[in-house]
């Protein structure tokens, strides 16, 4: 199946995609609908789990597989792959395992994301100090602005590979090569790019993502690249069966964590949400993700030039193909956000309402590879 295909056949696209049977649905930057292929591929899973040991049937075969595919949308090896869940997990297990000390400082981006602060902050505690990132825009980072802020003591940079409201996306690249080169450690939440756009692990650190927005999967079935030669310096603070070397099940003297990214796999995992982000990978990687990318801001090019024609202001209008995402954020001065959300939703058009800190309202659209042209004009006229 091809991305010409699937916006070309609507029969096609509305059975691969139900929710566009009712819904023009835009806010895959929020939570996404589930593909037929991922809920059928979860549901499969869970009657043949109705007849056996729900995980003997396919755990050594499903997590290889996934961390297979996993690997290749990462560029990294599999054995760089663990299967933990939520972002906030992922990150508050590596913020909690690395032995940093007082003296020692982190660069972070107030304005990300909770999930991307909260766990640096707590570093504190520690004596660790918490930098918060200057920039000249909000959620605009520039290369320059990481570059010009660390010094000798930073020991981590945690970003976002695309802020969440501004839909700004840095340059992982150039950032991760710099910061490689400091011996300073790079720390990204992809959860924004990551099934949007091809995001690349060579040049970082940690990586980490839920599979419910751009990746098309189920929620809490994400994951986490824990670079070779850099995993087994985290010692998680979360402890069990499978990520401490216990033989036959049988509890030893001293703890020995397992090596590499799966020493963050405390326990039994969540198969059901695996076999659905599996699919969900396997999907992606069919269609191509870079053929998604260009698409998505094929997209964005629609929606930009009639929004600005409507009076709306959009977040970043003018950012280059290498900062612009498919998230397009708007408000308009003497317009109420939340009502213009309503009636997007009332009319079936599925969007996200967001605030900045200022207490700014606007309404974010994240359209992904499967909307078509038709429903993007269907809602623009309602603004």
């Amino acid at each position: 199946m091809t991305l010409a295909e699937i916006l070309s056949n609507e029969e096609l696209r509305r059975h691969e995609f139900p929710v566009c049977r009712e819904k023009i649905y835009l806010a895959h930057a929020a939570v996404c609908p589930l593909p037929r292929r991922v809920a059928e591929a979860i549901a499969t899973y869970a009657t043949a789990a109705t007849q056996d040991d729900q995980e003997a049937i396919v755990l050594e075969s499903l997590t290889a597989r996934t961390r297979e595919l996993a690997a290749r949308l990462l560029s990294c090896q599999p054995a760089e792959i663990a299967l933990v869940g939520p972002t906030s997990l992922a990150l508050s297990l590596v913020a909690s395992g690395l032995r940093l000390r007082k003296g020692h400082n982190v660069l972070v981006c107030f304005e990300d994301y909770p999930s991307n602060v909260y766990p640096w902050m707590a570093m504190t505690e520690r004596g660790v100090q918490v930098r918060f990132l200057n920039t000249r825009r909000p959620g605009m980072i520039r290369s320059v602005d990481v570059m010009g802020q660390v010094d000798e003591q930073t020991k981590l940079v945690a970003l976002a590979s695309c802020h969440f409201v501004s839909g700004w996306r840095i340059e992982v690249d150039t950032i991760g090569k710099y910061l490689r080169e400091r011996g300073i450690l790079f720390c990204l939440d992809g959860i924004q790019t990551l099934g949007a756009f091809p995001t690349h692990a060579t040049h970082a650190d940690f990586l980490a993502a839920d599979a419910h927005k751009w990746l098309l999967g189920p929620c809490a079935s994400g994951l986490l690249f824990a670079r070779n030669g850099v995993a087994d310096h985290v010692h998680p603070p979360v402890l069990g069966w499978n990520n401490v070397q216990c033989p036959d099940y049988v509890t030893q003297e001293q703890i020995t964590l397992r090596s590499g990214a799966q020493r963050f796999e405390a326990g039994s995992l969540n198969l059901l949400g695996i076999a659905g982000l599996a699919a969900a990978l396997e999907l992606l990687l069919e269609i191509g993700v870079e053929a998604i990318g260009a698409e998505l801001l094929r997209k964005r090019a629609l929606l930009i030039p009639a929004l600005l024609a409507k009076g709306y202001t959009v977040l970043h209008a003018e950012a280059s193909p290498a900062h612009a995402s498919g998230i397009v954020t708007v408000c308009k001065p003497g317009e109420a956000m939340p009502a213009l959300h309503q009636k997007l939703k009332d009319a079936g058009v599925v969007t996200s309402l967001r605030a900045d800190k200022q207490g700014q309202r606007y309404i974010r659209l994240s359209p992904h590879f499967y909307n078509t042209d038709a429903e993007l004009h269907r809602a623009l006229e309602l603004f």
